[in-house]
C-alpha cells in the first residue's frame, strides 16, 4: 500500500508531492522500490527521476477530511473492542476467558461493596442500628425480668414448704394435744386476727398506731381474751438475717410482744407474696372465723370493725372491703403498672372486681383456701388484684362496705357526726393517711369512735 508524504519545501516554501518521493529543499531524498537515492542540492544530475507535482489547496482539503474520518474509524474500533470486553456476552467470555473472568470477580467485589455500602446508608437513614439495640435492650430485660421471676418462684415455694412443715408439724401437735393433753399448745380460737401489714422502715408509723387505735400490753390481752380479737404486726425477714434490721425488730418485738413474723424475705414487689403467707401463717396459729389485712398508714375503728364482720358470721365465704374495679395500667414506669396487662384483655380496660388494698376482710373458709393452695396462686403486681383474683371461679360472696374506705377529715368526722362512725379512713391520694406518723392522732382525735366502744360490741 502506498503512503502518501507530505512536507513543506523550505527552498521554495511550499507543499510538494510525490508518490513515495520525499522532496526537500537542502536533499532530496527518492524513495522507490524500498531503495534510497540521493539527489543533487540544486539539479537532478545523473540520475533518472520523477519530478514532483505541486498540490492544490482543494486537494488537500479532501485529504485532511480524509485523514479526519480515519481517525475516527480507528477510534471508534477501539471504543467497540473495549466494550465487548466488558459485555457479558457469550461470544466475548469465549474470545477473552481469562480477561472476562477477571472482569467478573472484580465486578463482583465491587458489587458487594456497593450493597455493603447502601445497606449501611440505609440503616442510618432508617434509623435500624437504634431499632436493633432497641431490641437488644428489650431482650436483655425480658432476660432480667425472667430471671427475678424464677428466683421469686423459688423463693416462694421454700417459703410455702416452710409454712406447709410449720402447719404439719403443728396439726401432728394439736393431734397429740388432743390425745393425750388438750392442753398443750392448742390452735388459739379467735373471733378475728387482724395483721397489720408494716415495714422495717415503719418504725414511727406502729408507733402512732399502738397510741391511737390499736391496745397495747395488757389491755391488748384482754382484748384477745375477751373479745376474741387479736392484733398483730405483720412482718417477714430481712435480706441479711440477723442483720442489723431483724434485731430492732426483735428488740421491739421484746417490748411489745406484738408481731407477726414471716418467712419471707420483705420488699415492695413481694407484696402478693407476703399476702399468700401472712393468711397462711395466721391460720396455722389461730383458729378465727375472720381474717384481716389492714395497712399500718390506715385508722381503723376496732368496735366498727368488730360489729360489721358479725353480721356476716353465718355466711361461709365472705370477702368484705370497698370493691373497686380500676383501669389496668399497661404503661411501663408507672405506679401500679401491670406487667401481665395482656391478660385482661385489650389496653384501657378494667380489673375485675376486688376489694382496694388498704383493708379487706375474709371468712376462715377463703383463709384455709389460700392455705391450701398456695404454691399454685398466681401472683399479679398489685397484692389487692392477687386476691381478688384467687376467689374468681369460687362461690364467694363480695361485699362492698363503703365504710372501709372513708376519707379523713371532714368526710369521717361528718360521718361519725350524723352517728355512721366509718370502720376505716384514709386519704385516697396517698393510699393511706398522707403523712401518717404525724397526723395519726389528729385523724383519731376528729373521726374516732367512742373510748371503749370495742368493749361494747356484744359478739
Amino acid at each position: 500500500m502506498n503512503m502518501v508524504f507530505i512536507y513543506r519545501a523550505l527552498t521554495k516554501n511550499r507543499l510538494v508531492l510525490s508518490g513515495k518521493n520525499l522532496v526537500t529543499g537542502l536533499g532530496r531524498v527518492k524513495i522507490c522500490g524500498g531503495k534510497l537515492w540521493r539527489l543533487g542540492n540544486s539539479h537532478y544530475s545523473r540520475r533518472k527521476i520523477m519530478r514532483g507535482k505541486q498540490v492544490s489547496g482543494r486537494v488537500l482539503l479532501v485529504l485532511c477530511v480524509a485523514s479526519f474520518l480515519a481517525g475516527s474509524l480507528f477510534c471508534t474500533s477501539r471504543m467497540t473492542w473495549t466494550t465487548q470486553l466488558h459485555s457479558p456476552n457469550k461470544e466475548a467470555d469465549h474470545q477473552f476467558p481469562i480477561i472476562s473472568s477477571r472482569i467478573k470477580k472484580l465486578e463482583a467485589s465491587s458489587s458487594v461493596a456497593q450493597d455493603k455500602d447502601c445497606d449501611l446508608k440505609r440503616k442510618l437513614v432508617e434509623g435500624k442500628f437504634e431499632d436493633d439495640i432497641t431490641a437488644e435492650m428489650t431482650k436483655t430485660h425480658q432476660a432480667i425480668q425472667s430471671l427475678d421471676k424464677t428466683i421469686s418462684t423459688l423463693e416462694m415455694e421454700i417459703a410455702a414448704a416452710r409454712a406447709s412443715q410449720r402447719l404439719e408439724g403443728q396439726l401432728k401437735l394439736d393431734d397429740g394435744a388432743s390425745n393425750n393433753d388438750p392442753t398443750t399448745h392448742p390452735k388459739q380460737k379467735a373471733f378475728v386476727f387482724i395483721g397489720i401489714n408494716t415495714a422495717f422502715s415503719s418504725q414511727k408509723r406502729r408507733k402512732t398506731v399502738r397510741e391511737t387505735w390499736m391496745p397495747r400490753g395488757e389491755k391488748l390481752k384482754k382484748l384477745e381474751k375477751e373479745k376474741g380479737i387479736v392484733i398483730r404486726f405483720v412482718i417477714g425477714q430481712s435480706a441479711m438475717p440477723g442483720g442489723m434490721l431483724d434485731r430492732a425488730i426483735e428488740a421491739e418485738e421484746a417490748e411489745h410482744n406484738d408481731f407477726l413474723r414471716l418467712n419471707h424475705v420483705e420488699g415492695y414487689h413481694e407484696l402478693s407474696t407476703k399476702t399468700r403467707l401472712y393468711f397462711s401463717t395466721a391460720i396455722s396459729i389461730w383458729d378465727a372465723e375472720f381474717y384481716v389485712k389492714v395497712d399500718d398508714d390506715i385508722h381503723v375503728n376496732l368496735g366498727m370493725l368488730a360489729t360489721t364482720l358479725a353480721r356476716h358470721r353465718s355466711k361461709p365465704r365472705i370477702y368484705i372491703g370497698c370493691m373497686k374495679s380500676g383501669p389496668v395500667l399497661f404503661q411501663k414506669g408507672v405506679k401500679y403498672h401491670e406487667p401481665e396487662y395482656w391478660k385482661f384483655g385489650e389496653e384501657g380496660n378494667k380489673y375485675f372486681r376486688h376489694a382496694t388494698g388498704q383493708i379487706y376482710a375474709i371468712s376462715k373458709d377463703l383463709a384455709t383456701y389460700i392455705s391450701n393452695n398456695l404454691p399454685i396462686l398466681h401472683r399479679y403486681a398489685n397484692e389487692d388484684v392477687s386476691l381478688g383474683s384467687w376467689f374468681i371461679g369460687l362461690e364467694v360472696e363480695h361485699i362492698d362496705d363503703r365504710s372501709m374506705c372513708c376519707g379523713t377529715s371532714p368526710d369521717c368526722k361528718r360521718r361519725a357526726q350524723a352517728g355512721n362512725v366509718c370502720v376505716a379512713s384514709f386519704d385516697w391520694k396517698c393510699s393511706g393517711i398522707c403523712n401518717s406518723a404525724e397526723r395519726m392522732k389528729d385523724v383519731h382525735n376528729l373521726c374516732g369512735e367512742e373510748n371503749g366502744a370495742v368493749w361494747n360490741v356484744e359478739l
